[in-house]
């Protein structure tokens, strides 16, 4: 039997969060809700999540279900995580909160823009907000913790 290197998660090459937002339009849950990269920095990723009629929530009245909008958060949660990291790491979800302040407006897109403001250990501390057209009038907020899975700094 031949020797393999052993199998590491660590992607070879820096995390490129412009090219990994263009995926995140065309593959997954993210593809199939029409989510497109918006910008990043060194420690941040937004995206947007387009309205669709087929998004709304019960009640037919326009406004986006908050299930496309928690898949918006997580998303951007974890670019932002690679991004400040510099490369992808697998990592899970230990706890996703989400405080809405209000509906968004029926027919905008909804903005997210997340922040991984803490490494510690293996694991990643983020902060986001959504909005829909003007970042000083939130629509809802998030906290989330997630845990890197075999590659701690």
């Amino acid at each position: 039997m031949a020797e393999h290197e052993p199998f590491t998660w660590r992607k070879q090459g820096p995390f490129d969060p412009a090219v990994a937002g263009e995926l995140l339009s065309k593959l997954g849950h993210g593809g199939f809700l029409g989510m497109r990269y918006g910008d990043h920095g060194p420690d941040w990723f937004e995206a947007e999540l387009p309205w669709r009629e087929d998004l709304v929530g019960a009640g037919n009245n326009g406004v986006l279900a908050s299930g496309p909008i928690i898949s918006l958060f997580d998303n951007c949660t974890s670019m932002a995580i690679w991004t400040r990291r510099g490369y992808f790491v697998p990592h899970v979800t230990l706890d996703l909160r989400i405080d809405y302040v209000r509906a968004a407006v029926p027919g905008r897109s909804v903005i997210a823009r997340a922040e991984c403001y803490q490494l510690r250990g293996d694991l990643a501390f983020v902060r986001a907000l959504a909005h829909d057209g003007d970042m000083a009038d939130p629509l809802a907020h998030a906290a989330a913790i997630f845990m890197v899975l075999g590659d701690s700094e």
